[in-house]
């Protein structure tokens, strides 16, 4: 299960920070966690080692890593969830000025 969880947390900072990968790592994280590639496989439909994309894949997340913990939108994007949630469920208006607070 926590490899499951793993997926879905670097999914979720792809779809953020993909833009600032190379060309390649978007190819490898694409094919390896969207499509469900083997390392092995990735690398034969590029002629390369597995080991190289095993790199540029851990470079890649490395790098998403890093700009979360500069930018933090993925953080900023589940407490804005968390906070409309807890406004539909309790109608308490503090949680839409939480959400104000946020964009300020």
């Amino acid at each position: 299960m926590e490899e499951i969880k793993k997926i879905k947390y670097y999914s979720e900072l792809y779809h953020y920070y993909h833009s600032l990968l190379t060309d390649k790592q978007r190819l490898y994280f694409e094919m390896y966690y969207d499509k469900d590639y083997s390392l092995s496989e990735i690398g034969d439909f590029y002629s390369v080692t597995r080991q190289a994309v095993y790199d540029q894949i851990r470079i890649a997340l490395s790098k998403l890593e890093e700009s979360e913990e500069k930018m933090g939108l993925l953080k900023k994007s589940n407490l804005r969830k968390e906070y409309i949630k807890n406004m539909l469920e309790t109608k308490d208006e503090i949680w839409l000025k939480k959400l104000m607070e946020m964009e300020e």
